[in-house]
């Protein structure tokens, strides 16, 4: 009975961890550390259904050998920083991997972030609506989308470093660290943050220009 416990878990283990695709090797070869990855808009059809995909988990055990997703990582900074969000995934560059990267603006100097395989495993059950939600992915959209005001969570980060941590704030002024990351995690479950929309008030519903993207 052991044994048949243990190969079902090795056969589960095997198909929620794949490996990437020769399409997203495509991808991440097309360009060097310097080069940003195209962003997948809502606006174009085919990018809108890889964007509703469910991602997959990366193995952890070669993160740090794994040429390929150190280069991953590393275009996706750039495309961030060039984009100027504060958070981007890894579907957005059409790599269905559960990997995204985030702005710790809850920290000096705001440093980038690297979460592999993030969950969370704690969050209360009241939410807020957090103003100004907006996406790389959406252009020219934002809207206030309901949330979480704190969370904890589970990753690993580019040099296989396993974190365990509660991110907390939800104010634009001062730190939404946490909603940065249910942004961005939502990504890797195809969701995007327009399926998540609240109104604080009647003026709140109006859809406006964005001021600053999530991602």
């Amino acid at each position: 009975m052991r044994t048949i416990t243990t190969i079902f878990t090795f056969l589960i283990s095997v198909q929620l961890t794949m490996a990437f695709t020769e399409r997203e090797l495509e991808i991440i070869r097309n360009g060097n550390t310097d080069t940003s990855f195209r962003v997948l808009l809502t606006t174009d059809a085919i990018d809108s259904f890889t964007l509703r995909m469910q991602s997959s988990d990366i193995n952890t055990d070669s993160i740090t050998t794994d040429e390929n997703l150190q280069l991953l990582i590393q275009r996706l900074a750039i495309t961030m920083n060039e984009a100027g969000g504060v958070g981007i995934a890894a579907p957005q560059v059409g790599i269905l991997k559960n990997i995204f990267l985030f702005i710790r603006i809850d920290k000096p100097d705001y440093p980038i972030q690297v979460a592999i395989n993030p969950i969370i495993v704690n969050h209360p059950t009241e939410t807020v609506c957090f103003e100004g939600d907006g996406c790389l992915s959406i252009p020219n959209i934002s809207a206030n989308s309901i949330r979480f005001p704190w969370i904890e969570v589970e990753y690993w980060d580019e040099k296989g470093n396993f974190h365990k941590e509660k991110l907390i704030g939800y104010s634009r002024e001062e730190d939404f660290t946490s909603i940065i990351f249910q942004h961005e995690l939502d990504h890797l479950n195809g969701i995007l943050f327009t399926d998540k929309i609240c109104t604080t008030s009647e003026e709140d519903s109006e859809v406006v220009d964005p001021v600053v993207n999530i991602d």
